[in-house]
Order: structure tokens, then C-alpha cells, then sequence
């Protein structure tokens, strides 16, 4: 027989404050990206309620702990979301630049991108940004009209050609992947970092596609 660990003993008190501490943390300030996210803050205003009710005399130390590891599991699944590792739903293959066999030029997605940046959808500009980004690198041979490319794919092979993107699409592909595909909302700061990529690839010299 293996022996039983002795009970982990917690005062209600003690449950009460370390859930305080838990809930005053900055990543709950932050978890408010979608409908999701917010119900889990409820949930853990919940959980919140529940173990102020500790302190009356009737609680005990057990209902204690069971309410503090029912907090912990909660605190993982928040941290996971703002990772996006719960976010991301749809599988790699399907996270593709373009949704059509045919893409519009880059000068086109790009004059797309500046209308809704304009009127506000940061979402929508993120999305047609890097896609004038792609295009643009496409149009200039950096890369070739390969369709079904993911971001990073394309970020990827266009660094191995041309090094010096590298610094500027990584950032730009992880910006696109999460807003369009990982629900993060878009934003002026995370457009502004897919338009950085695409004056990259504006003022790339396709000289320096020749290479010994």
C-alpha cells in the first residue's frame, strides 16, 4: 500500500487573500480580447465571491483549498488564451495568406488596408496590409506564385532569399496569424508593424536576388 500524503491544510483566511492576490494580477486586466475571455473573468469573479464567503464560521479549510485549486485551473486556462494556444482553433493548413486562388495586386490590398485603417478596423487592415505584403514580394520575384502559403511560410522563404526581411515580416506574419486567425484584436500598434513589413518589401532591391 502506498501511503496517502497528509491533507494540505489551508485557513480560510488564507484561501481569501491568496485569491485576492491571484485576481489583482495585470493578465486579468487583459484577458478582455473576446467573448470568451470575459466569460472567463466571470467566472472567476465567481470564484471571487465564493471564496469571500470563506470567512463565515460555517466554512472550512477544506472548501478552502477546493475553491483555490478550482482559481488555479482557471488562472492556467487565462494565461493559455493570452497565449493564444486556446485561440487558435482552425489547423496550420487552413491559415493561409490568401483565401482565393486568384490574389488582387499589391497596390490594390494595400489601398484597402489604408481605407479601413482609416475607418477604424484595424482587423481588416492588418489582414489586407500583409496580403499587399505578399503580393508585393510576390510581384517583385521574391517570392514565387505559390498558393496555400501560411504567413510564417511565407515570411520563411521570403528571409531565405532576402535576409534582410527577416527582422520585419517575422513580427508582421506573427501580427497577421494572431488577429486573423487567433482572434486577437486588431490594433494602430500591430498594423503599424504589418505596414513596416510592407515598406520592407517596397524598398527591397531585386538585386539582391543575385547572389553568388
Amino acid at each position: 500500500m502506498i501511503p496517502l500524503e497528509p491533507p494540505v491544510d489551508i485557513s480560510r483566511d488564507d484561501a481569501a487573500a491568496e485569491a485576492a492576490r491571484e485576481l489583482s494580477k495585470p493578465v486579468y486586466d487583459q484577458a478582455g480580447d473576446s467573448l470568451i475571455s470575459r466569460a472567463i473573468l466571470k467566472v472567476l469573479e465567481w470564484i471571487s465571491d465564493l471564496l469571500d464567503g470563506l470567512v463565515s464560521p460555517t466554512s472550512d479549510g477544506d472548501a478552502g483549498l477546493l475553491m483555490l485549486i478550482g482559481l488555479i485551473v482557471l488562472v492556467v486556462i487565462v494565461v493559455l488564451w493570452r497565449a493564444g494556444v486556446l485561440r487558435t482553433t482552425r489547423t496550420s493548413a487552413a491559415q493561409t495568406v490568401f483565401d482565393t486562388d486568384k490574389p488582387r495586386t499589391a497596390a490594390q490590398y494595400r489601398a484597402q488596408a489604408e481605407q479601413e485603417a482609416t475607418a477604424g478596423d484595424y482587423a481588416a487592415a492588418v489582414r489586407s496590409r500583409f496580403r499587399a505584403c505578399i503580393a508585393e514580394l510576390t510581384e517583385r520575384t521574391v517570392l514565387d506564385e505559390r498558393a496555400g502559403r501560411t504567413a510564417y511560410e511565407a515570411a520563411a522563404d521570403a528571409a531565405r532569399v532576402v535576409p534582410e526581411l527577416r527582422e520585419t515580416l517575422q513580427p508582421a506574419a506573427d501580427v497577421f496569424t494572431e488577429v486573423v486567425y487567433g482572434n486577437r484584436p486588431g490594433t494602430p500598434e500591430r498594423y503599424a508593424t504589418v505596414f513596416a513589413a510592407d515598406e520592407a518589401a517596397r524598398r527591397v532591391s531585386t538585386r539582391a536576388l543575385v547572389r553568388g
